[in-house]
């Protein structure tokens, strides 16, 4: 609209105001306000103007899930403030997560979470883990490793990736849904049951996830315990060459396995870990 037709119909309605004021009033109000709004002098820029519409544009993105970055928002995400914690070393490495789950994170592997591990329990490995992930139904514990992500409430498992690059899952206890990147199938796995990936090509077989050692001396299980546990076991010579006879979760906690044995032989011990020695007496 042409700037006075507007002053005429801006006019016209500025005097269909009820007359309450006088005739002189009103002229003095409408010159005052035409002076100030179609002023030929440019005004000043008002940048909070453009902050008040810059916070409406921010919060529609948001709302539709929309962000500026130079990746596409996916899955498994990771915080970008990571916490980065690498096993250089020739035995596993224990690491408690901030969340009280337990990691034993194999030689030459690596995993990484956000500062918000807490509230946002995603994890990514590099090689090869045992998780035991302590129960927490509302945030859900999640595990990435090349193109598979491993999604678990309260369990144990092994995740590990090859040098070709193939990622397998084995799961010990409770239960965990595998997802592949691109792929809507899903898949449950059982306790006792292995999850493999790799050339684009997923399977889920059985494995032996016991161990049995039947009618076996004693210090059998005491040369399993210092391979797979990194503690020397030490117990009176009468009892070693009894014979033992058990089944045991190759991932048992090691109290556990200790325990038993205390009990079958009626043996009190004592576990330093300074030294990492076990003391039967």
């Amino acid at each position: 609209m042409e700037k006075e037709n507007f002053d005429d119909e801006f006019d016209k309605l500025w005097n269909e105001t009820p007359a309450s004021h006088s005739d002189e009033i009103k002229k003095a109000s409408w010159d005052e306000f035409h002076s100030k709004t179609f002023a030929e002098k440019k005004r000043k820029s008002q940048p909070w103007r453009y902050l008040a519409a810059a916070s409406v544009f921010i919060f529609v993105l948001i709302g539709t899930g929309i962000y500026f970055n130079n990746q596409p928002l996916e899955e498994n995400t990771i915080a970008s403030t990571e916490n980065v914690i690498e096993n250089t070393t020739s035995k596993i490495k224990y690491v408690v997560l901030p969340d009280s789950s337990k990691v034993e994170l194999s030689p030459n592997s690596k995993i990484s979470y956000g500062n918000n591990f807490a509230l946002n329990r995603k994890i990514q490995i590099d090689g090869e883990a045992y998780f035991k992930v302590k129960k927490d139904k509302q945030h859900p514990f999640q595990v990435f490793c090349n193109e598979t992500t491993t999604t678990v409430l309260g369990t144990s498992f092994i995740v590990k990736e090859s040098e070709n690059e193939q990622i397998t899952v084995e799961l010990f206890e409770g239960s965990v849904q595998m997802n592949v990147k691109g792929q809507d199938q899903k898949w449950i796995l059982k306790p006792g049951e292995k999850f493999t990936y790799g050339n684009q090509t997923a399977s889920v077989t059985e494995f032996s996830r016991f161990i049995d050692f039947e009618n076996e001396k004693l210090t059998n299980l005491n040369h399993y315990i210092e391979e797979n546990y990194g503690y020397k076991v030490i117990i009176p010579s009468e009892y070693l060459n009894q014979k033992i006879t058990i089944r045991i979760n190759k991932k048992e906690d090691l109290k556990t396995i200790v325990q038993l044995i205390s009990e079958m032989y009626n043996l009190n011990f004592e576990i330093n870990e300074d030294l990492k020695q076990i003391t039967f007496r």
